[in-house]
Parts: structure tokens; sequence; C-alpha cells
């Protein structure tokens, strides 16, 4: 008696993954802000892509570097938490601190993202999307591709430094490449930046005993505008004041680096107007971020000022429906919602316009939002000014 297998099937057709309503590029404050939006608006397919874990930007922050926006517990007053990303939670309750580093915030996102359940799939790296002729979006990613009707790009920006924005840039060290500041030798630093980056640098380095000059195209320590986004932030001034206060700091604005070269065992950093400075040490660059939307070439158009354009209804494409932007990215007239306090208004907004496209009432859910300060739609009180 003969005993027969079943032949294996040749040739055939790999299975069509299924569409997801939502996906959600990036697990940290803005894709799981959204995801938890998304589903007190009664959106429950909603997928997390994450190319390395949740809160991976924070977990990759110097040891040094805190948080420059304040966390209080003042849910009960009805005011949120400044770094909170959904309502209800507060970083400053869950870590007992104000000021967190980026270890113990990316703890605050883990705890948010089992509290909610969240899908997050982590360790996917996403290298491109495309779009269908009927509106699906395919994510091509390191693992399978995945398909979604609506698609939240949240990747955000510090895994993504700016290190070519001067001819010799390479040969300097970026902010974000530094896991401590005390792994740096020599006692004689130079920065090139203006903003929040090139302070915490100098600050923390002043706090080892070593000394730095800053070289800024702009001098935000001496700015009075009342957005942070575009002036250092109180905390930042804070710090960067008792630094100087040490003696150990060169703070140098309105100065415009073109070059960086390397001469021996030195550095010498010059500047359009020709002005030049000899470091001793690797220069450290704090020029910035490009960001992360080089994935959606042909999918998003820019501004002038090289800023996405996103509709005011939604953050949503101008090129493609259903593709929305989230995060620190974000800009609208000419404001940058680059800080958490500021995006995470508009979880709601983007959440509610996804809901109401899958035939949802989101008339409560917006209310709720509303209430709690979660659901920025009247962006005309972003342009105003402090009266003292």
């Amino acid at each position: 008696m003969s005993n027969k297998g079943t032949l294996p099937r040749r040739n055939q057709a790999p299975k069509r993954s299924r569409r997801h309503q939502v996906a959600i590029v990036g697990a940290g404050p803005a894709g799981l802000g959204c995801a938890v939006a998304l589903k007190e608006f009664g959106v429950d397919d909603v997928i997390i892509l994450d190319r390395h874990e949740v809160g991976a930007s924070f977990r990759r922050w110097p040891q040094e570097m805190r948080f420059i926006t304040p966390s209080f517990t003042s849910n009960a007053f009805g005011l949120l938490d400044l770094n909170a990303i959904v309502p209800h939670t507060s970083p400053a309750y869950t870590l007992d601190r104000e000021h967190p580093g980026g270890t113990a915030y990316a703890m605050y996102l883990d705890n948010v993202a089992q509290h909610f359940k969240l899908k997050v799939k982590p360790g996917i790296d996403v290298c491109a999307v495309t779009v269908e002729d009927n509106g699906t979006f395919t994510l091509t990613t390191s693992d399978r591709p995945v398909r979604a009707r609506h698609v939240i790009w949240a990747a955000g920006e510090f895994q993504y430094p700016n290190r070519n924005s001067f001819a010799g840039a390479e040969s300097c060290c970026h902010s974000s490449e530094v896991r401590t500041w005390r792994e740096l030798e020599g006692d004689r630093f130079t920065v090139i930046g203006g903003y929040e980056s090139a302070a915490d640098a100098a600050v923390s380095l002043v706090q080892l005993g070593k000394n730095v000059t800053v070289l800024g195209r702009y001098a935000t320590w001496d700015s009075e505008h009342p957005d942070p986004s575009i002036s250092l932030t109180p905390f930042s001034r804070e710090r960067l004041a008792w630094a100087g206060s040490t003696g150990s700091v060169n703070l140098v604005g309105g100065v415009d680096i073109t070059s960086v070269r390397v001469d021996g065992d030195r550095w010498v950093v010059q500047a359009s107007d020709g002005c030049e400075w000899v470091s001793e040490t690797r220069p450290i660059l704090a020029t910035g971020f490009k960001g992360s939307l080089g994935h959606l070439d042909g999918l998003i158009e820019y501004d002038e000022d090289g800023a996405p354009v996103v509709t005011e209804e939604a953050d949503e494409s101008t090129l493609v429906p259903g593709l929305f932007i989230s995060g620190p990215i974000l800009a609208h007239r000419g404001v940058n919602f680059c800080f958490i306090y500021k995006f995470r208004q508009r979880f709601a907004i983007v959440a509610d316009a996804i809901a109401q496209r899958l035939g949802k009432d989101t008339t409560e859910a917006v209310a709720a939002h509303r209430a709690v300060g979660m659901y920025l739609d009247d962006l005309s009180c972003c342009a105003e000014s402090c009266a003292c």
C-alpha cells in the first residue's frame, strides 16, 4: 500500500495583506497620541509601526537632556500637563519629576501604549509609501507590506538630524549623536547653533567644568518673542544665564557659519563675513533636524520655507487625500507646532476627519476633547502675543 503525500502548490501568489483603517508611522508622542484619539473617536483598526520601539527618540537623548517644558499634575483643575499626550494622564504624576529625561518620558509613553492597548509593531522600518488608484496606501517595510485606507505620518525628527548644513559639516559631531556629554574629551568646545539643542549642549558641558563658545545665526538668548519656538524657553534661558555667570560660556550671535575645515589637530570654523574660530575639539552641530518626510516624496508639497503644506481642516496632504501629518514638523500660517503641548491639540482634528469618513458620529468626542484643550480648530489664536 503506497503512502501518497500532498504535492506542494507551485507559483502560488502570495497572500494579499488585509487593509487596515489607519496605519500610523512612528510610536512617539504624536503616533501614540493620534492612536488614542482615534480609539476615543470610535476607530479601532489602527496599526502603529516603528523602526525601533515606543519612545525610541527619547531613549536616544543624551543622558543629561531634560524636557524644557515643565510637567505638573493639574488635571483636577481642568489643566492638562504640558507634556501629556492623552487627557487624564500626566508624566509628572507617572514619573514624579517636573523636567523628565528621555528615558523617563519613554516610560510614560510605554504606559500609555499598554493602558490603551495600542497595537504597536516595533522593529518595522517603513521604506516607502505609495497610493493605489482606489486610494489605498501601501507601506513598503522591512517586513511585509502594510495596506491602509488612511496613513498618519508621525515619525518625528530627532532620528533624522541635519548633518549637511554647510561645507565640512561631516567633520563635526551632531548633538543627537551624543549619549552622554561626559564621553567627550577636552576642555574647550565650540557649539554651532542658537536654539534649544545648542543651549542644552552648552549648559551640559559647563556643568562638567568645560569652556564653551556658542556660534548662532540668531541671538535667540536675547529675543523677546513670546513664542518659544522662535526664542529660547524660560528653562533654557535660566540655565544659560547660570552658565554665563560662571564665565565659562561665550555666546556669539548673528554669525552665519559657512564651513568647517580640519587643520592638523584643530578645527577652523568660518563665518560668511570671514571671521574664524579655532576649536581644539570636534565642533558640535546643534543645527536642528531635517525630519523624516523624505519618505513621502511626491505625496507632500512644501512652502517656500521648506515646511510641509497641509490642510488647516485636518492636517492632511494637499496632494494625496488620506495622508495626514502629525508631530513637530507640523506648521500652520508660519507658526511651528514643534512642542508637544502644541501639536497634541491637533490629534483629535485628525481623528475626527478619519472617523467621519468612516461613518462615525463624532459629536460627543469632539466636545470631550475641546473641553480639555485638545481640539484646536481655530488657528487664529496661535498668532497672539503676551500682554506682559
